[in-house]
C-alpha cells in the first residue's frame, strides 16, 4: 500500500464523555487509490523469542523477544507490501490504531530528518499491541521504539484501555509526545499534527521522548519561548491544511459542541474539546461517515443553497478511497472478559454498517478474513461493502434514503447483538465464554452479510431498469 501523505481521520473521546462510560478510539483507514483490500483477523498469543521481524515495506529489522498476548487486528489482504494491521484490541482489553497521517515541518526535519528503515505505519501495531497491558504501557513501548529505531513518517497513535486514553504524535526522524485525553473531553484527529501546549511537569497527562526540550533548545526551533506548543513548533499549518484538515475538526467540534463559533480554515481550533451532550457510538460513527452533512460543503449536494465551488471547497471525510473503519469501544459496566468491542465497517463509510465484534475470540468470520485484488463481493466482506460505492454514487439522491433506512436496521440489530451477547455472557462457563464469543460474532456478521447482500440486489435491479438507453416501439410516436 503507497500511503497517501494525507489519509485518515481519528476520534478520541473519554469515559466521562462517553454515554455509557465507555473508552472509545476511533480511526478511519484511507489508502491512496480506491482499492486497498482489507481483513479482519484475531491472532493468538505466541512467543515471539527468536523472531527476525523484517519489514516488507521499507526494512526495519528488529529482533523480537518476548511473549505476546492474542489480538484483534485488520491487515492488508495482500501481504506484498507488508502487515499494516492499524488497528485492534488485545486480550488485556488494550486498544491501538495506528495510524493518523501527519506532516513535520521542513525546518524540523532539516535537523531531525526521517529515518528511511524506521518504525513506520505498517509495523507498529505488530511491535506494540501484543506486548501491553495498558494504554500507557503503549505509549511507552512505541516511544521507546522510536527513539532506538527512528521512523520514516510523521504519525498520530491512539491508545486506550478501560481507564485512559492517550494520543501519541511523532516528528522528525525521533521526537514524539503524547497527551492523555481527559476524561470529559473529546479529540478529533485530522492529517495534522494537533497535540497543543505541553506540562512537562504533568506526568499524568504527558509523556514525550527525553531528549525533545534540548532538541528544540538546541536548534532554536520554539517560535514562542515560554511555551512548548508542539503543534506550532513540529507542524506546518499551511495552507492546503486549511482546507485538507482543518474543516474536518470544525466539523466533528460543531457536532458536539454546537455553541462554538469558529470558521473551517482556522489553524487555531484546539485539539481537546469538550461535548455538550454524552457521546454514543452512533455519534462516533455519524461523525467518521459524514461528508458535511446539513452544510453547504457537502460534495453530495444535499444542502440547499450550496453551490458546485462550495461542495468542492473541503476534503470530505467519506471519500472514494475509504477501506476500513474501526470503533474500538472498551466498557466498563460489565465484566473484562466481554468488555471489549471492535465496530468495523469497510467500504465506503456513508453507505456500508458499522458491525459489532466482540474481541476476545479465536478466530473471525470466513469472508471477513478474505481479501484480495480481485472484486469478489460473494467471497468478500471487504468487496461486498466497497461495491456499494459503483452502485449507489451515481444514484445518490435515488438510493440514499434507502441505504440509509439499511444502514439504521444494521445499526438497531448490531446493538441489540451486543445487549443479547452480553447477557448470555453473564452465564457463560469462562472456559467456554471465547468460543461463545466467537461463534456470536459469526452469527452477527452473516445477518449484516445477508442484509447488505440483499440492498446490493435491490439497487443493482432498480439501477438495471432505470437505463437512460432504454427505448420501445412507439415511444417516437
Amino acid at each position: 500500500m503507497r500511503k497517501l501523505m494525507s489519509s485518515c481521520t481519528a476520534m478520541l473521546v473519554g469515559k466521562k464523555a462517553t454515554i455509557d462510560g465507555s473508552t472509545i478510539i476511533a480511526r478511519d483507514e484511507d489508502a491512496e487509490d480506491g482499492v486497498n483490500p482489507k481483513t479482519f483477523k484475531v491472532f493468538p498469543a505466541k512467543d515471539y523469542d527468536g523472531e527476525h521481524y523484517v519489514s516488507k515495506y521499507n526494512g526495519l529489522t528488529v529482533e523480537m523477544k518476548g511473549h505476546g498476548c492474542r489480538y484483534t487486528a485488520t491487515p492488508n489482504g495482500v501481504l506484498d507490501e507488508g502487515r499494516w494491521d492499524e488497528q485492534g484490541i488485545n486480550e488485556y482489553n488494550v486498544a491501538m490504531s495506528s495510524t493518523e497521517t501527519e506532516m513535520t515541518n521542513a525546518r524540523v526535519l532539516g535537523h531531525d530528518p526521517l529515518v528511511k528503515n524506521g518504525v513506520n505505519e505498517d509495523s507498529m501495531l505488530y511491535l506494540v499491541l501484543p506486548f501491553i497491558k495498558s494504554a500507557r504501557e503503549g505509549v511507552q513501548r512505541l516511544g521507546a521504539l522510536i527513539e532506538k529505531y527512528g521512523t520514516g513518517e510523521s504519525n498520530g497513535i491512539a491508545f486506550s484501555d478501560k481507564d485512559e486514553v492517550w494520543y501519541f504524535e511523532t516528528g522528525g526522524g525521533h521526537q514524539w509526545v503524547a497527551q492523555r485525553i481527559p476524561d470529559d473531553a473529546y479529540a478529533i484527529a485530522p492529517n495534522i499534527m494537533c497535540i497543543e501546549e505541553i506540562d512537562f511537569n504533568d506526568h499524568d497527562s504527558f509523556m514525550y521522548a527525553p531528549q525533545i526540550k534540548a532538541f528544540v533548545d538546541k536548534y532554536h526551533l520554539n517560535p514562542n519561548p515560554g511555551t512548548f506548543n508542539f503543534r506550532n513548533i513540529f507542524g506546518t499549518q499551511d495552507e492546503a491544511d486549511a482546507y485538507y484538515n482543518t474543516p474536518r475538526s470544525w466539523y466533528g467540534q460543531k457536532l458536539f459542541t454546537p455553541s462554538l463559533d469558529q470558521e473551517p480554515t482556522s489553524q487555531k481550533i484546539p485539539f481537546i474539546q469538550h461535548p455538550e451532550k454524552k457521546i454514543a457510538i452512533e455519534d462516533v460513527e455519524y461523525f467518521l461517515s459524514s461528508h458535511y452533512n446539513g452544510t453547504q460543503y457537502d460534495p453530495m449536494g444535499t444542502f440547499a443553497s450550496g453551490d458546485r465551488d462550495d461542495q468542492k471547497k473541503f476534503r470530505s471525510i467519506a471519500l472514494d478511497r475509504n477501506q476500513s473503519s474501526c470503533i474500538l469501544q472498551i466498557r466498563n459496566d460489565v465484566p473484562a472478559k466481554y468488555a471489549a468491542i471492535q465496530w468495523l465497517n469497510f467500504g465506503f463509510y456513508c453507505y456500508s454498517p458499522y458491525v459489532p465484534f466482540f474481541t476476545n475470540i479465536s478466530d473471525t468470520p470466513a469472508k471477513y478474513k478474505y481479501a484480495t485484488n480481485d472484486a469478489q463481493p460473494d467471497k468478500s466482506a471487504y468487496w461486498l461493502n466497497k461495491l456499494l460505492e459503483v452502485i449507489i454514487e451515481p444514484r445518490y439522491h435515488e438510493f440514499i434514503n434507502e441505504v440509509n433506512d439499511f444502514r439504521d436496521r444494521c445499526q438497531s440489530y448490531g446493538v441489540s447483538r451486543v445487549d443479547a451477547v452480553t447477557r448470555a455472557a453473564e452465564v457463560q462457563n469462562s472456559a467456554n465464554l471465547t468460543n461463545y464469543l466467537t461463534e456470536q460474532n459469526m452469527k452477527t456478521a452473516n445477518h449484516v452479510l445477508d442484509e447488505t447482500h440483499k440492498l446490493f440486489d435491490s439497487l443493482v435491479h432498480q439501477a438495471l431498469l432505470n437505463s437512460k438507453f432504454q427505448f420501445e416501439r412507439g415511444d417516437n410516436l
